[in-house]
């Protein structure tokens, strides 16, 4: 009977029963919306911060760089000897980046700490490079980072990237990032952040081997063939693969095994960074604070603290949907709710004296309202469909247009990096503060999200059923006859 005369009442009260499903409908596909692209958010988010960390890193250790000493010059110097006119001449540079060195037994001691899973060493290098043709004299690069012309007349200025010519000379600055990798642990730092696509990766026995990989981008600059030599610092190393980066850009122009980074820099035994997995995500403050404590002198950095200096249209992005996103959905399912159980318990004052007479035939006020409930739920259920429908509609529409949101990377991350440059461990994305970085938004909808959808569905249902329930439970049979006066 109760199935029956539901089936009937909802036929016969379609339209009634279509405006309370859609208003439901309408508050839920919201929901779902906006919480598949904060979703989308926090992926874009987590593939900006990988492409700092590398897979599977939770925190770094680094130690700030100090600042050069008053009379020190903060550039590197080039000398060029005097050759024949038009003779070329290069010399290389190579610098630690961004940070003070650490012991390579840091890498030990951070392992050891409570909560560490899993820790790598790294060496971040940047590579200064001046070639070209000068006349006579010799050519010092002066404190501003330019070279200048000793015992002859006139002189050049240099920059960073570029020609310059002049004073009877002409030469190119080149920098690019080396990153070395300690090639018996792969599976933590910057290099996880890029999949070899040519060649292949380093082998755990070299060690000390004269190989590296390069980014592809920098490979493709630079007509880089795989099995070909790549000269750092006057040693050829010959390259065995070239990465790509999984999203965002590179974390260094060239990966070499850590040992010959550190003879280049001419840092034995020395790192820049700790990369560190931790045993539980849950306890990564926790085991911060503990290798803070533990171990003096250092900066632990982790995701959460990098996520903080991502700024651009990615964060404003992401913090509408995280409040102004949210308290609408909140708004938008209260005044459903409100106007579907307000529509409910108005129809069954219309239906006075439809339930007066089946008091009257012996219906009890339970048997009513129940009855009522029952409609109302099916009417929340059937708003429960079309809302998820609506909201997959919209979060596929947001996936398939893809719509690009700019990350700009800070430069106070972690501790500080000198020059300006991105205070995370690995190279290449610090090389220059504010660096942008284009993701492409997408809207997942996870089984979390439509679960959700339903709860809610059934609640608005249940709410609207109270409303009218409510209403019927207070009708008597004499109502009916007064409505038939």
């Amino acid at each position: 009977m109760f199935f029956t005369y539901l089936r009937r009442e909802l036929r016969r009260r379609r339209k009634a029963a279509l405006v309370v499903a859609s208003g439901l409908a309408l508050g839920i596909a919201l929901v779902i919306v906006v919480n598949s692209v904060s979703s989308g958010m926090n992926q874009a988010q987590d593939k900006v911060l990988q492409s700092l960390y590398g897979l599977g890193t939770d925190m770094t250790v680094t130690k700030a760089a100090e600042a050069p000493k008053s009379g020190e010059a903060g550039r590197p110097r080039f000398e060029f000897g005097a050759k024949d006119d038009g003779e070329e001449q290069s010399s290389d540079r190579v610098m630690v980046q961004g940070f003070q060195t650490l012991a390579s037994s840091t890498v030990a001691k951070v392992a050891g700490q409570k909560g560490v899973a899993d820790s790598v060493g790294g060496l971040s290098l940047q590579v200064m490079k001046v070639s070209g043709e000068f006349k006579r004299g010799q050519f010092k690069q002066d404190q501003s980072g330019g070279a200048t012309r000793q015992g002859g007349p006139g002189g050049s200025g240099g920059q960073p990237q570029g020609q310059v010519e002049g004073g009877g000379a002409s030469f190119d600055v080149n920098s690019y990032s080396v990153y070395g990798t300690d090639v018996a642990k792969q599976g933590l730092g910057p290099l996880t952040s890029s999949k070899v696509t040519k060649g292949r990766t380093f082998k755990t026995s070299e060690v000390d081997a004269k190989v590296a990989v390069a980014d592809t981008s920098y490979a493709k600059e630079k007509k880089l063939a795989l099995g070909g030599t790549v000269k750092i610092k006057g040693v050829k190393y010959k390259l065995i693969g070239i990465a790509t980066p999984d999203s965002g850009d590179a974390a260094a122009n060239l990966y070499v095994p850590l040992k010959q980074a550190q003879t280049l820099a001419g840092a034995k035994n020395k790192i820049t960074t700790v990369y560190v997995k931790a045993t539980d995500s849950q306890q990564i403050s926790a085991v911060k604070a503990t290798i803070q404590k533990n171990i003096s002198g250092t900066t632990v950095t982790t995701s959460a603290d990098l996520a903080d200096t991502v700024s651009g249209s990615l964060s404003t992005a992401s913090d509408l949907a995280a409040n102004v996103g949210k308290w609408l959905s909140v708004a938008v399912l209260v005044a459903a709710f409100l106007v579907a159980g307000l529509l409910t318990s108005s129809a069954v004052s219309r239906r006075v004296r439809e339930f007066g007479t089946l008091k009257a035939l012996g219906w009890k006020s339970g048997r009513v309202t129940r009855q009522v409930v029952g409609e109302a739920v099916v009417n929340g259920l059937v708003g429960g469909a079309l809302g998820i429908a609506v909201g997959l509609a919209g979060a596929y529409a947001v996936t398939a247009i893809s719509p690009t949101l700019t990350a700009e990377l800070g430069s106070g991350a972690g501790g500080g990096a000198r020059g300006g440059g991105m205070a995370m461990g690995g190279p290449g994305m610090r090389q220059s503060a504010g660096k942008t970085l284009d993701i492409a938004l997408s809207a997942p909808v996870s089984a979390t999200t439509i679960t959700l959808a339903v709860g809610l569905a059934v609640a608005g249902g249940l709410i609207a059923g109270a409303f009218g329930g409510w209403r019927a439970s207070r009708l008597r049979p004499a109502d009916a006859l007064r409505r038939v006066e």
